[in-house]
């Protein structure tokens, strides 16, 4: 179960503004201020070595006294990735250009920014009124998660799973649409890997936070897709053919 809320702490409804907000969206059209080369290299070690990652997230933190990210490419990149898939799949599902830029901008735009800032806020607000730990005296700093931290660790989160649902399931979307148990059985168990996968990254990104306690209720959603997976496979639905009818409207 979630920890309630502890006594004697109040979060705070002022605070100062972070000014690394401001500079953040400004450096998103600075491509030069981008580093791309260690952007590719967190990218590969989230899919291999995730811990890595958040290893390097701690040095960041000695030498930046940040948690989050300064640097947007990593956002830039996915989203140019997410919607360079997203046009091989209209390329090769649709025949309208019009609905094709209505599908990009909504995996976009819903998908990944809308969907991303609305968890990424709920996991800032449960981490920072749940999850932290009670500072042993009052001349203990108080550490609270960034807003920008916690929207990092969703994006972290989100590129693994973006190669799984939307990479390799491209390539294998032909078997995944098809009718018979093996397509109904491969599609749920690419989504169960894929979500599942997420949470774990998830946990992991605010586990490394020294201040926070019980971060294992990140993972509570790993057992409830675990179990929704194998209720799905035998009642013969198939999420891959019902996602791609809901966009394409090419099976029935």
């Amino acid at each position: 179960m979630l920890p309630t809320a502890s006594k004697g702490r109040t979060p705070s409804t002022s605070r100062q503004p972070n000014p690394v907000f401001p500079q953040y969206l400004r450096r998103i059209i600075k491509w030069q201020q981008m580093d791309i080369e260690y952007t590719f290299w967190q990218m590969l070690h989230l899919c291999t070595s995730p811990k890595v990652v958040y290893q390097h997230t701690k040095y960041h933190k000695q030498t930046k006294n940040q948690w989050a990210r300064d640097d947007p490419a990593f956002v830039v990149i996915c989203g140019l990735l997410l919607a360079v898939s997203t046009l091989a799949y209209c390329a090769a599902y649709d025949h309208s250009l019009g609905h094709a830029v209505v599908v990009v901008l909504s995996v976009l735009l819903f998908h990944f920014l809308l969907i991303g800032l609305l968890l990424a806020t709920c996991c800032w607000f449960l981490t920072n009124n749940y999850l932290r730990e009670e500072a042993p005296n009052s001349h203990v700093v108080e550490q609270r998660v960034e807003w920008l931290y916690a929207f990092d660790v969703h994006c972290n989160s989100f590129f693994p799973m973006f190669v799984l649902l939307y990479v390799v399931h491209y390539f294998l979307s032909p078997l995944l649409v098809a009718h018979g148990f093996i397509p109904v059985l491969l599609s749920n168990l690419l989504i169960m890997v894929a979500v599942s996968y997420y949470h774990y990254l998830n946990f992991l990104g605010y586990d490394v936070l020294p201040f926070l306690e019980k971060t294992t209720f990140f993972l509570y959603p790993i057992g409830f897709v675990i179990i929704l997976s194998p209720i799905l496979v035998l009642s013969g639905f198939n999420p891959s053919r019902y996602v791609m009818n809901m966009y394409f409207s090419q099976w029935s």
